[in-house]
Order: C-alpha cells, then structure tokens, then sequence
C-alpha cells in the first residue's frame, strides 16, 4: 500500500539509538527553524515601526515576504512532519502555492515602498549590495514562480521535460531564490538603519539567525532529491 509519508535517506546505517537521536535533533531542527522564521518577523515588524515613514514598511513587508510565508511554504514538505494540519499532498501543494502568492504580493509592496521612500528623499536605486542582491531576488522568485506554474500545468503547456524532472527544476531553482533572499536579510543588517537600530550582541545574534532556517531548508530539499535519485537508480 503505498505511504504518504516522506523519508529522508539521511542517517541509514546508523544504530537504533542513533537513529532516534538524529531523528529527535532533526525534528528539534525543524521547530527552531519555525520559531526563527516567525520569530525573526515579528521582531523586524516591531523595529521598523510600520507608519512611522514610507520606509517603515520596507522590511516589515519583506520579512513577511521571505522570512516568513516563504520559509513556512518549503517547511511544509519536510519529512519531519509540519505544524500545520495537512494529511494529503494536494493541500499541501495548494497551501505551498498560497504562500508563494503572498511572496510576490509582499515582495511587490515592499519594493513600491522602498522605490518611493528613495524617490521621495532624492536617494539613488541601486548602490548597495542589499539592493543589487535584493533585486536578484525578486527577479529569481519570479522566474520560480514561472518554474512552478510548469510544474502544475505541464500537461497543458505540452511541455517536453517530463513532471519529475521539472520538479527537480523547481525545487533547484528554490533553494537558489531561499539562499539568495537569506543572503539579503543577512546584508539588511548591514544597513544604517538597522545598525542605528540594533547594536553590540544583538546585531551579531541576528545576524546569525537566518542561517537556522537556511540550512533546515537546504538540508530539506537536498535529502529529498538524493532519495529520489537513489530510489530511481
């Protein structure tokens, strides 16, 4: 019969005991991650006071964007299990989908705010690492929406990759847009506001903290494939 359930090959070989202690330090894993990516929002939403100017709202749209609906849309699928009351595959596809709309929608926000707060202050676009890399970003995700909309429609489009493989594609693609965003939360802090903001250990403890996620998320998506090419060789 078969099983809706996800298995990682990671940790065959191992000892019982060993066994459940990578289980139990990779479910541990996964809840820190859930906790980092709600909880690294909701501190970015109280710092940069949403009201206070066009620019407030930058990072509080962004966070959600990226910190949060993003990192909660892959977390879905980890075979770990996940926080959310999901038992098929359809409504965590849908769900994953519903996240990745509010992306873009939040995404798109953040950047209208960013390019009006600089508009307005006679700023230039473009001068910071943050930026450039953060524009990367939003390019990305929207190619990988594009990626997924393949992957749904692919009977439609008469596409000639077959399903498998362009999922493959779109979980590629997706650990690529995850690590390039965490990349520019990571730069974010580097900006004058925030380093006005958050000073001494506080600035290096957030700094670290989208790393937590990143790798749960990297790890997930690595050890989902290699099990599938595994099990296809």
């Amino acid at each position: 019969m078969p099983s809706d359930v996800e298995y990682s090959p990671v940790g065959d070989g191992l000892g019982m005991r060993d066994f459940w202690l990578y289980v139990w330090l990779r479910r541990a894993a996964l809840i820190a991650a859930h906790i980092v990516s709600l909880g690294l929002t909701l501190i970015i939403s109280v710092l940069s006071r949403p009201g206070t100017s066009l620019f407030s709202w930058h990072p509080l749209c962004m966070s959600v964007a990226y910190c949060l609906c993003m990192t909660e849309g892959i977390l879905l699928f980890s075979a770990e299990g996940t926080i959310f009351c999901f038992k098929s595959r359809k409504n965590k596809v849908r769900f994953h989908w519903l996240c990745q709309a509010l992306v873009l929608i939040a995404a798109a926000v953040g950047l209208g705010f960013i390019l009006a707060s600089k508009t307005v202050s006679e700023l230039p676009h473009l001068v910071s690492w943050h930026s450039l890399l953060g524009f990367s970003t939003l390019t990305a995700s929207l190619l990988q929406a594009a990626c997924g909309i393949c992957v749904i429609f692919h009977k439609q489009l008469r596409l000639s990759p077959s399903p498998a493989r362009l999922k493959l594609y779109h979980a590629t693609c997706g650990l690529v847009v995850y690590l390039l965003a965490t990349v520019t939360v990571i730069l974010a802090m580097f900006s004058d506001w925030f380093q006005a903001t958050v000073k001494g250990i506080g600035w290096w403890v957030f700094a670290m903290l989208p790393l937590s996620p990143a790798m749960v998320v990297m790890n997930q998506i690595t050890n989902a494939y290699l099990l599938r090419n595994k099990m296809s060789s």
